[in-house]
C-alpha cells in the first residue's frame, strides 16, 4: 500500500469547513485518517470527506406550503483487511472521530472475518489527482427564496386559469461537494447540482365521484437554477390542466393484447426497472434484495441471455450532459471512462454494474465505475451510472412507429409501477394514453396499464426511434441497501413501439 503524506495521525478539528477556503485541512485530515488506517493494519484504505446541501420548496395553489433547507457534513472511512471490509462514518471532523472511526472500521472487518467465505479482491489502479466542477449556470442556492416562491406560484396560477381545480408545484434542489482520498494516492475533490422541478395538477368531477391528475413530464437534471426557469413549467402546467380535464371524461380503455408505442416519458422507467436494476452485480449475486429483490440476470448469461430484441443497446455512462449520475469520479475514485460500456448490445447482455471488490466474481479486469455512497457517513455501494436506451440509428419518427400499428395504444409519462421479486414480471402505468387505429392517433382513454416479463417485454421491441426523438428522463431517488440510500440516475429513452403487449384496465382490475 502506498504510504499517504506523513502527517500527524490526529490532526487539530475543523470547525467550520469550507471546500473552497479549507482544502489543505481536509487533505491533512485525509492523509491522517490514511495512515492511521495503515497503522492498524489495513492493506488498502480511502476515506469521502464532504458536504451535501439539500432544499425543498413546495407551493399549493396561491400559496406556500413548505420550505426546508438542511446542510449535513462529515467523512467515512473504509478499510480493507485479512480480505474483509470494515467501515465507518462520523458527522465530525476532529481527533476523536478520527480515533474512532479507525477503531471501528478495524473492528468491523474483524467481526466480518469470522462469517465472511471468500476474501475481497480489489484490483490494482493508478491514482489519480483532479478537481472536477460540474459545468452549471445559476447556483441555486444563491437564489433567494422569494424568486422560487413567486415561480412555484406562477405555475399554479397557470394551471388553476387552464381548468385546474388543485395544483401543487415544487423545486428540489441538492449540491454535494466531495474529497476522495486513497492509500494508493488519489486526490480527486467534486462537485455537483442537481434540480427537479416538479407539479401534478388534479381536476374533479363532483357529480359522478371521480378525479383526474397529470403530473409534470419535465425531468430532473444535473443543472442549476437556470434550468428551472427554461424548462417551461408554465406552459406545460396550462397543457395539464387541459389534458387533466379530458383524462377525467375519457372511456376507460379497452383492456386486453396489442401493440404499445410508448413515449420516453415512460420507457425511461421501464428500463430503470427491467434493466437498470437486474444488471447490478450485487443483487445478481444475492448480496442487495432490498426495494424488490434480487435478480433473475445470473452471471452464467453474460453473453448468452438474448435480453431484447436486435434493436435494444443499453449504454452506460457518466458524461451525459445534465444526467443526474454524470460526474468525473466515482466514489470509488474510478473515473468515468470505466462507465461508458453497453450493458445489452443489439439484445445481448454483455455487463453487469459493478463496483470495487466486485469484478473478480465474474472474471472481470476491474470495475466499471458504478459506485455512489449517498452521504460521506454511507459505505459506497454498487448504483447506476446513466442508462439509456441507444436511438435507432436509422430515421425513424414517433409518427413512423404509430403509424405501423393497426390497433394499439400510446403511452405518455411515467405513473404508478410494480415488479416481482427478480426483476421479471412487471406493471407500469402513466399518465396519458391515446387509442391507436389503423395507423393513427385516436382519442385519450384513461385508467391503463401495461404488463409483461421483462425478456419477452424487450423481444417484443420492433420500433425504435432516432436521436431526434431522445428524451433524458430518471430520478432524484432511486433507493436501495439496507440502510436505505438514494441516489440520481437518469435515463435516456427514445420512443418504442412494443408488439402484442398485455394492456390492463386498472379500474376494473382486469385484462
Amino acid at each position: 500500500m502506498a504510504p499517504s503524506r506523513e502527517k500527524p495521525p490526529f490532526p487539530a478539528p475543523i470547525i467550520a469547513p469550507d471546500f473552497r477556503l479549507d482544502r489543505g485541512r481536509l487533505l491533512d485530515f485525509a492523509d491522517a485518517a490514511l495512515l492511521a488506517a495503515r497503522r492498524a493494519g489495513a492493506t488498502y484504505a480511502d476515506i469521502r470527506i464532504g458536504e451535501t446541501r439539500r432544499q425543498f420548496v413546495q407551493a399549493k395553489e396561491e400559496r406556500l406550503d413548505r420550505f426546508s433547507e438542511d446542510t449535513t457534513f462529515g467523512f467515512g472511512l473504509r478499510l480493507l483487511l485479512d480480505g474483509c471490509w470494515g467501515f465507518c462514518g462520523a458527522k465530525a471532523l476532529d481527533r476523536a472521530a478520527l480515533r474512532a472511526a479507525v477503531d471501528r472500521a478495524i473492528g468491523n472487518a474483524r467481526a466480518v472475518k469470522a462469517i465472511q467465505t471468500n476474501p475481497i479482491i480489489i484490483e490494482e489502479a493508478a491514482p489519480h489527482e483532479a478537481e472536477w466542477r460540474m459545468p452549471m449556470g445559476v447556483d441555486p442556492f444563491a437564489v433567494d427564496a422569494p424568486a422560487k416562491v413567486e415561480r412555484l406560484l406562477a405555475i399554479n396560477a397557470a394551471a388553476l386559469d387552464a381548468g385546474a381545480d388543485y395544483c401543487v408545484s415544487s423545486f428540489s434542489f441538492a449540491m454535494e461537494e466531495r474529497l476522495f482520498a486513497d492509500s494508493r494516492g488519489s486526490r480527486i475533490f467534486q462537485s455537483r447540482t442537481r434540480t427537479q422541478p416538479s407539479f401534478e395538477v388534479a381536476v374533479v368531477d363532483k357529480n359522478a365521484g371521480r378525479f383526474a391528475t397529470r403530473e409534470s413530464l419535465t425531468p430532473a437534471r444535473g443543472a442549476g437554477w437556470d434550468y428551472a426557469l427554461r424548462c417551461d413549467l408554465v406552459g406545460e402546467a396550462k397543457r395539464a390542466a387541459q389534458e387533466a380535464r379530458a383524462k377525467l371524461h375519457a372511456e376507460p380503455v379497452t383492456p386486453g393484447v396489442m401493440d404499445v408505442v410508448i413515449d420516453p416519458t415512460n420507457l425511461w422507467l421501464t428500463i430503470h426497472e427491467t434493466v437498470g436494476h437486474s444488471t447490478e452485480l450485487d443483487r445478481a449475486l444475492g448480496w442487495e434484495a432490498n426495494f424488490a429483490g434480487t435478480s433473475f440476470v445470473k452471471p452464467n448469461m453474460l453473453g448468452n441471455l438474448r435480453l431484447g430484441s436486435e434493436l435494444m443497446t443499453i449504454v452506460a455512462d457518466r458524461s451525459q450532459e445534465g444526467g443526474l449520475a454524470s460526474v468525473a469520479f466515482d466514489d470509488d475514485g474510478a473515473p468515468r471512462e470505466r462507465a461508458e460500456f453497453e450493458i445489452v448490445s443489439k439484445g445481448v447482455f454483455r455487463n453487469y454494474q459493478t463496483a470495487l471488490g466486485q469484478a473478480h466474481l465474474i472474471g472481470a479486469e476491474r470495475s466499471n465505475g458504478c459506485a455512489y455512497a449517498d452521504d460521506p457517513t454511507a459505505f459506497p455501494i454498487q448504483r447506476m451510472p446513466n442508462i439509456s436506451l441507444a436511438p435507432n440509428p436509422r430515421a425513424c419518427s414517433l409518427q413512423e412507429l404509430i403509424a405501423g400499428v393497426e390497433h394499439g395504444l400510446y403511452i405518455v409519462g411515467a405513473g404508478s409501477w410494480s415488479i416481482d421479486q427478480q426483476r421479471d414480471n412487471f406493471q407500469f402505468g402513466g399518465q396519458l394514453f391515446f387509442e391507436i387505429e389503423n395507423g393513427r392517433l385516436g382519442d385519450m382513454v384513461r385508467d391503463a396499464a401495461y404488463q409483461g416479463r421483462t425478456v419477452a417485454f424487450w423481444n417484443s421491441l420492433d420500433g425504435l426511434g432516432d436521436a431526434s426523438t431522445y428524451y433524458l428522463g430518471g430520478t432524484f431517488t432511486c433507493g436501495k441497501a439496507e440502510p436505505m440510500q438514494l441516489a440520481p440516475v437518469s435515463h435516456g429513452a427514445v420512443p418504442a413501439r412494443f408488439r402484442g403487449v398485455t394492456v390492463l384496465n386498472t379500474e376494473r382490475g382486469d385484462a
